[in-house]
């Protein structure tokens, strides 16, 4: 495999993670933000209140981009990996 393929092949993969990740890590980092000023402007310092809803809105985009995860995923493994695998 040429150096240059390798590296495109890194490249798609890389930015198809970075697209099925970013729904889920966006969540995150909202849910983090809107608890964390809650809990700053009321003072109330409970750890299962930052940890509960925040894993309640990953799993709930999680199970809402489950999908579209699932068929980027795939159409990367078909279209690039699997060729490559076959010697195309």
């Amino acid at each position: 495999m040429p150096q240059e393929q390798f590296f495109d092949t890194m490249r798609q993969g890389l930015w198809i993670a970075v697209t099925a990740s970013l729904p889920i890590l966006s969540v995150a980092l909202t849910a983090g933000l809107v608890i964390g000023l809650f809990q700053a402007l009321t003072s109330i310092q409970e750890a299962t209140l930052t940890f509960v809803p925040k894993l309640a809105a990953i799993v709930a985009v999680f199970w809402a981009t489950m999908g579209f995860m699932t068929t980027t995923l795939t159409a990367f493994f078909h279209g690039v990996i699997v060729p490559q695998i076959a010697g195309g």
